[in-house]
């Protein structure tokens, strides 16, 4: 049976095809770029991407505890206008402005597409105390911060991850740390303990109700400022910190890039077929 193509199906084919010849032509390679690669291979960290989901994990052991950080490329595509127009390129450009962005070497025409998002720089030390307050608490303690904007060689900003990082030990219980990275800072925002693993991550719907009624800990604000420095240290020691803060950014903006594409030539075979 031969299926009937529709003038406006041909016209979206080839619209599809156009864009997905920009997109290839755009990219550099298939292969993780070196930049990312360097990280991982001299990082303890395990990474776990598989193709098609929008999650990335990565996983160690340090000591007898299994730490878990999860992260998605949904921080980058769910972003609002204001946002992208705050970090990045406005993705939908048009052919002609594709073209000028790719003469200057902008990279364009993505979905939520980031030109240079590994740009940052640390503020005064690798953490903040909170997302409103650029101080970390170890600089507020030690009256050692100084005034970002005093800095040569100011860089474009990158757009805020959110990562959940767990922290297991066996019959223990787990620490869950909720952080945002963003210009090489790691931001807590938030921290819990579980003695059940599994609520920790709550992967089911009765799950998630059973952590609801739990007291899982204070906001992290109102910790002593002391206990608010070491919770720093500790997620710094475990290699939550100025790389991984930065590296992070960057692998959500390639990851994402290739997970475009896939879907550029998935919808084109269905419109196609």
């Amino acid at each position: 049976m031969v299926t009937k193509k529709f003038a406006v199906d041909q016209e979206f084919s080839a619209k599809l095809d156009s864009e997905l010849r920009l997109e290839q032509e755009t990219r550099d390679s298939e292969n993780l770029p070196s930049t990312l690669q360097d990280f991982l291979d001299n990082s303890p960290y395990q990474l776990e991407d598989h193709p098609g989901q929008e999650e990335v994990t990565l996983t160690r052991k340090f000591g007898e505890e299994s730490i878990r950080i999860n992260f998605s490329i949904a921080d980058l595509t769910n972003m609002d206008q204001d946002e992208v127009d705050r970090y990045g390129e406005d993705p939908a450009l048009s052919d002609e402005e594709a073209a000028e962005a790719e003469a200057t070497n902008v990279q364009s025409g993505g979905a939520n597409t980031k030109g240079s998002i590994n740009q940052g720089k640390t503020k005064g030390g690798n953490f903040a105390v909170a997302p409103e307050d650029s101080i970390a608490a170890s600089d507020r303690a030690a009256g050692s911060y100084e005034d970002p904007s005093s800095g040569e060689g100011e860089q474009e900003p990158s757009f805020p991850v959110r990562l959940n990082v767990l922290v297991e030990k066996p019959g223990k219980g787990t620490l869950q740390l909720e952080v945002v990275a963003q210009d090489g800072e790691t931001v807590i925002e938030n921290v819990y303990y579980f003695q059940k693993p599994e609520l920790a991550d709550a992967k089911t719907a009765e799950l998630d109700w059973s952590r609801r009624n739990l007291y899982t800990g204070p906001p992290f604000g109102n910790l002593d400022v002391d206990l608010q420095v070491l919770l720093e240290r500790y997620l710094n020691e475990r290699g939550i910190d100025t790389a991984l803060a930065l590296w992070v950014p960057e692998y959500i903006d390639w990851k994402e890039q290739r997970e475009y594409l896939t879907w550029l030539s998935n919808v084109k075979n269905f419109v196609d077929a």
